[in-house]
């Protein structure tokens, strides 16, 4: 299996473009699932009662198949951008909530008690002690999202969406595996790409992890 380059030359305007929307389409879930994990993890980690009940809604929902999820919103908001980013922010729900809760329950009972003696209030104590001590926990967590967010993309393709799953459809539907083998590449270098982001975003955010090593 080869590549034709000369189709990659001719089409290095549409792989750009194609690359952006695909971006976009996957981070914009990431950005607002994170929006929605954040508190609701708050809400988990404080009230132990409701804690079983939002992880659980969270594994229900990432049950779902991808497609019947793209399906099932099609009547609300049509073949459109809306409908790929509700889907995937459903997906990104279920690591993002765990991993903020499980990021929360790891800052050790003594810090959160150190800063209660000093006269911190509850919630500077949870902005300034408890989310930057779980920041390397949620971090992962955004990192395992965000890597399947770009993935899932493409299945929106099926729906007039999906950025760079637009090759691989264009490919299967002409037998010419150039595009998808490009469509492949690409979405593997975006992946790997903001995942090394992410890493060194969390080394920038957390300077005490490095200070202890």
């Amino acid at each position: 299996m080869t590549i034709d380059w000369s189709w990659v030359s001719d089409h290095t305007g549409d792989l750009a473009s194609l690359t952006l929307s695909h971006l976009q389409a996957a981070l914009t879930p990431v950005f607002l699932g994170l929006l929605i994990s954040l508190p609701l993890a708050v809400v988990a980690h404080r009230i132990r009662l409701l804690r079983g009940f939002l992880l659980g809604v969270s594994n229900v929902l990432f049950t779902i198949p991808s497609i019947a999820i793209f399906v099932l919103l099609l009547p609300v908001s049509g073949l459109t951008r809306t409908t790929t980013v509700i889907g995937l922010t459903v997906y990104t729900l279920v690591v993002l909530l765990r991993n903020t809760v499980e990021g929360l329950d790891s800052v050790p009972a003594r810090t959160k008690e150190a800063a209660k003696a000093m006269g911190t209030r509850p919630l500077r104590t949870l902005l300034t002690v408890e989310f930057p001590l779980a920041l390397p926990v949620i971090v992962a967590g955004v990192r395992i999202a965000t890597v399947m967010s770009i993935s899932l993309v493409s299945v929106a393709t099926y729906i007039g969406d999906g950025g760079l799953g637009q090759l691989f459809t264009d490919g299967f539907q002409r037998n010419f595996p150039t595009p998808v083998i490009v469509g492949v590449v690409l979405t593997l270098l975006l992946a790997v790409v903001a995942d090394a982001l992410l890493v060194a975003l969390q080394y920038i955010l957390t300077p005490w992890r490095r200070r202890r090593a």
